[in-house]
């Protein structure tokens, strides 16, 4: 009787796999020690330029998936909420649309993207 093929991943395709979410963490890490400066630097200035913000926005939201980009996130629509409400609301739908588990928006606060607050 001939065996099956099971769906169970070759060695080769797990170390490709591991190696690739090393990587992938890696670069996290990298965004994370660009940007954090960044926005520190935009919340000390006091900064109101919508592009500034948006840019960074924009750009944090690839990486929102990693924990302490998501805090960085937050962080930056929580201050952008006093500036621009509206667009603020459009980040954190575009969060939970990219992101969140569940996949829906919901009718929370709109100054903390997720679940977490």
């Amino acid at each position: 009787m001939p065996r099956t093929k099971q769906n169970t991943p070759t060695p080769d395709i797990s170390q490709s796999i591991e190696e690739l979410a090393a990587k992938v963490a890696q670069l996290v890490r990298q965004a994370e020690q660009l940007y954090a400066p960044e926005v520190d630097a935009l919340l000390s200035e006091q900064c109101r330029d919508p592009r500034r913000i948006e840019q960074l926005l924009d750009g944090m939201l690839d990486f929102a998936f990693d924990e302490a980009m998501l805090r960085l996130y937050k962080k930056l629509c929580r201050y952008y909420y006093a500036i621009d409400p509206h667009a603020t609301v459009s980040y954190v739908t575009a969060y939970r649309e990219m992101w969140d588990e569940a996949g829906s928006v919901q009718a929370d606060s709109p100054q903390s993207p997720g679940r977490d607050g």
